[in-house]
């Protein structure tokens, strides 16, 4: 039974380093926009706002506290809102105007030019998240989508895609929470 799980595991892992260092060899610049991006946004004081479904809306979230409470470095607070957190406004906006508007009418109610919303979606495509884009769009916010596959509809919604190249949700999501945590690091260095 161990070498059997230990083979599992070692296979698991491997298959995530090479994705990793394919990414890490191959996506270099999209990675250093989507750091701009964000580096910008802190640095002129606007807000970082993030939704996702699922295991993403837990990124979404995990990523939200990192920028208000801190990541490796003791520093101001940094104004960062997860929109998958608020229960009573997710269940409000999902009875009354559907669930493919519970991040854009947050979208509406919130952003403003300066800020940057960040999706993550590994599909590209669930109609929330591109309604989401689409209402960040027509108030002027910007929009960094963290996604696989090829991207999906929610690509050309995008100011900037990070698009891991993986089929697999799940490698997916674990280097996009890698590649967040680098940016995150990176914008508390340098501010």
């Amino acid at each position: 039974m161990t070498q059997q799980s230990g083979g599992t595991f070692g296979e698991a892992l491997r298959a995530l380093a090479a994705t990793a260092t394919r990414v890490a060899d191959t996506m270099q610049g999209e990675l250093d926009v989507a750091l701009g991006l964000v580096r910008d946004t802190v640095r002129g004081g606007g807000t970082l706002y993030f939704c996702g479904n699922g295991g993403s809306a837990a990124d979404a979230q995990h990523m939200a506290t990192e920028y208000v409470v801190r990541y490796m470095r003791n520093r101001r607070a940094y104004p960062a809102v997860a929109l998958t957190t608020d229960t009573s406004l997710l269940t409000a906006a999902g009875n009354d105007l559907g669930f493919d508007e519970v991040f854009a009418r947050q979208v509406e109610a919130l952003a403003r030019p300066g800020d940057l919303l960040i999706i993550h979606s590994t599909s590209g495509n669930s109609p929330n998240v591109l309604r989401a884009a689409e209402a960040a769009r027509a108030k002027g916010v910007k929009v960094l989508a963290f996604s696989a596959r090829d991207g999906g509809k929610l690509r050309a919604l995008a100011d900037h895609s990070v698009v891991i190249p993986t089929d697999r949700t799940d490698r997916a999501q674990e280097l996009h929470l890698c590649v967040e945590h680098v940016i995150c690091d990176l914008v508390e260095r340098d501010l």
